[in-house]
């Protein structure tokens, strides 16, 4: 009895261990697209790709020769208007990286971080030394919003779908709403849904 116990004992964590989970770590910057969906790779991509055109086009240097400073650019709404969940805010921290490691604008923080700065500003004026407070009405505001939205078309026949995604992204002059770049990025995967078990 002692013995069958054993085995069945070794036979369920021999079972067990066949049907574990593996996990493997990879590199960041490593392209490992799984199920074909909007990913990490894409929303790098894009925003590398589309700020670095944004930047290359006669209004930043229009600007500068008129001002004399970088502009000060925000990231307003990126919508989602593709047929999967994509996480925007992920694809908005990556344009404002790629816009503040340009070294070529100056980043405002968006409404909801400047909030939380404001309420940081408050609670020094009662709490901090006068010689580190920060006053109010010192904000640097925004000289161009960029917006923008994420649209994709899915084609599917049988096992397989062809997925087309468009960044449309826009930059707007908050003096007087003029738009003065307009970019897209287009994105096709093919999928072989067989081959991904979908």
């Amino acid at each position: 009895m002692n013995l069958l116990k054993m085995m069945v004992f070794l036979l369920l964590t021999f079972l067990l261990a066949a049907c574990g989970t593996s996990v493997k770590r990879m590199e960041i910057d490593e392209v490992k697209d799984m199920s074909g969906r909007w990913n990490d790779t894409d929303s790098q991509m894009v925003s590398e790709a589309m700020v670095q055109d944004c930047l290359n086009h006669p209004w930043l240097t229009e600007f500068s020769q008129r001002q004399g400073k970088k502009p000060d650019v925000i990231v307003g709404a990126i919508r989602n208007r593709s047929s999967e969940h994509i996480a925007t805010e992920t694809f908005t921290k990556d344009l404002e990286r790629a816009l503040i490691n340009s070294g070529r604008a100056n980043f405002v923080a968006s409404a909801e971080e400047r909030l939380g700065v404001r309420d940081e500003r408050l609670d020094q004026d009662l709490n901090a030394a006068p010689e580190t407070r920060k006053a109010p009405g010192m904000e640097a505001g925004a000289d161009y919003m960029l917006i923008g939205a994420i649209n994709s078309i899915v084609d599917k026949e049988g096992g397989d779908k062809v997925v087309f995604y468009q960044v449309d992204l826009e930059l707007i002059d908050m003096t007087n709403n003029r738009k003065v770049w307009i970019g897209n990025k287009k994105i096709k995967k093919f999928v072989d849904r067989r081959r991904f078990g979908f």
